[in-house]
């Protein structure tokens, strides 16, 4: 993984991008209403997982560990599907977060808004905070 990837799981990112998924199956006639769409997600159809990785490639996630004590503790990364349970990060982003791979738990939410996206992209991207402002 580069500095700003992070590797979502797929099922949490199928359950957290349904709705964009849903939306594009139904843009490029692949599902004919809803109610279709939502049974090719639930089918787990290998053309949902093509379409999710398409909408990840362009749509950051921010990653937050509790407590978020200072900035450093929600940073955004652009998600790429992975097997497993288990959110993986770089390991020089690791001490922003106070991650200690000991069954840490992570929030991921979603911006929406094309301003949100962009605010997560200018500033919050992982890359642009390897550094703590403390302490260098």
């Amino acid at each position: 993984l580069s500095l700003h990837r992070c590797g979502l799981p797929r099922e949490i990112a199928i359950e957290l991008f349904q709705a964009f998924v849903i939306r594009d199956l139904i843009r490029k006639n692949l599902a004919s209403n809803i109610g279709v769409a939502k049974s090719q997600i639930r089918k787990k159809k290998p053309i949902v997982w093509e379409i999710l990785q398409e909408i990840l490639d362009d749509h950051p996630v921010l990653l937050n560990r509790a407590p978020t004590l200072h900035r450093l503790g929600i940073q955004a990364f652009l998600p790429i599907l992975v097997e497993g349970r288990a959110i993986c990060l770089h390991p020089l982003v690791c001490k922003g977060f106070n991650a200690d791979f000991d069954g840490d738990q992570m929030a991921v939410h979603v911006p929406l808004s094309l301003e949100a996206q962009a605010e997560a992209r200018l500033l919050m991207f992982s890359h642009m905070n390897l550094l703590s402002p403390t302490i260098g």
